[in-house]
């Protein structure tokens, strides 16, 4: 009995651990949670009209995938609630910028992608224009995290700033304006910093915020404007900088909704 049992285990071995072997290979190909050294990629594309839903589908059912088999983090995808311009916009996270080139390299040698980008566009083209921007997370700003029920916005804000005074801008933010945001009824989704090659790095802050909906952001927004705590934090940092930490239309906000396919929802 004791001979028939160890065969039985020898031979569970070959077929087992092989298969463990494999599985633990195919975790290792799945892109880790990003760090807070990791580097972002805003990523704007502009789709051909009546492209879109295709565009969608291609992301849905191949590209986010392979984005993660070559080592890259999917964050978040989001139209604009208004989009006439046929906008999608996502983040990728990186290890690095040049973990991110390695990535792309390999990622556009896929014969996979390959095959997924042909067959989508027999009838054209989806994407009309790319933009793209690198950026890294703030020292304030909350770690990744996935998830939500899809039923509220996202709004993008994009702060540009007077010369000089990013660095107070980033103090206002990390000491009031986070805090009460969270106050008013908003959540702080993410914060980021362009890499200093980028174009204005030096005056720019781009952040995320997750709203119940858009008439629920204007509420908390105007509760927050006349919040006396708010009032004080800023007219001190506006004292000391001699003027208004943002120029003039230096205030950019865009209201997204997260595709289906999101990690953030």
């Amino acid at each position: 009995m004791l001979k028939q049992l160890w065969k039985v285990w020898q031979n569970s071995r070959r077929v087992v651990l092989p298969f463990l072997s494999l599985s633990m290979m195919a975790a290792l190909c799945v892109a880790a949670e990003p760090t807070k050294d990791a580097v972002y990629e805003m990523r704007t594309y502009y789709s051909p009209e009546g492209k879109l839903d295709a565009l969608h589908a291609r992301f849905r059912d191949h590209t986010t995938k392979l984005f993660e088999k070559h080592g890259m983090t999917n964050i978040g995808y989001f139209v604009p609630v208004e989009n006439p311009d046929r906008k999608l916009i996502y983040w990728l996270a990186y290890p690095s910028k040049e973990a991110r080139d390695k990535s792309w390299a390999a990622f556009l040698n896929d014969p996979d992608w390959k095959k997924a980008h042909k067959e989508s566009e027999v009838n054209g083209p989806l994407v009309s224009k790319v933009e793209s921007q690198f950026m890294k997370t703030t020292d304030y700003s909350p770690a990744f995290k996935a998830g939500g029920d899809g039923k509220g916005v996202i709004e993008l804000r994009v702060y540009t700033t007077t010369d000089g005074n990013l660095d107070r801008l980033h103090a206002r933010f990390r000491n009031h304006t986070t805090k009460l945001f969270e106050k008013h009824g908003m959540t702080n989704v993410l914060y980021w910093s362009l890499l200093p090659d980028q174009k204005d790095a030096d005056k720019t802050l781009v952040y995320l915020l997750s709203h119940k909906s858009v008439d629920a952001a204007k509420e908390s927004f105007n509760a927050f404007r006349q919040d006396p705590d708010w009032v004080k934090a800023r007219t001190e940092s506006e004292k000391e900088a001699g003027g208004s930490l943002t120029v003039k239309d230096g205030v950019k906000s865009t209201f997204m909704k997260a595709v289906d396919y999101s990690p953030i929802k």
